[in-house]
């Protein structure tokens, strides 16, 4: 059981470094999503086994949860991504960055 938690909790500390990773590295919008929802990834995949480790369902419970609210993200932000790009044809974030109010 212990094997499992530990590969579980390394597995999710891999994922979300390379979600942080491809978020600070990136500049295009559709890549910045991609690696939230990497990011999101690491932290179920953490929750299930820190679940699984203290013998406890609320990991698992918490998890169903948040994969509830990542497709939920994942729809707005691509309506708001496609909106972007209809917008000014463009899904660098920089261009975005500059935007006047």
């Amino acid at each position: 059981m212990t094997d499992l938690t530990g590969a579980c909790m390394l597995t999710g500390a891999l994922l979300f470094a390379v979600g942080v990773a491809g978020f600070l590295a990136r500049r295009n919008l559709i890549t910045i999503f991609l690696s939230t929802e990497v990011m999101f990834q690491g932290v179920i995949l953490n929750l299930v086994g820190f679940g699984l480790r203290h013998g406890q369902l609320t990991g698992q419970a918490f998890a169903l949860f948040l994969i509830v609210t990542a497709a939920v993200e994942a729809g707005l932000a691509l309506g708001l991504v496609v909106l972007l790009f209809r917008r000014s044809g463009t899904l660098d974030a920089e261009a975005w960055s500059r935007m006047r109010g």
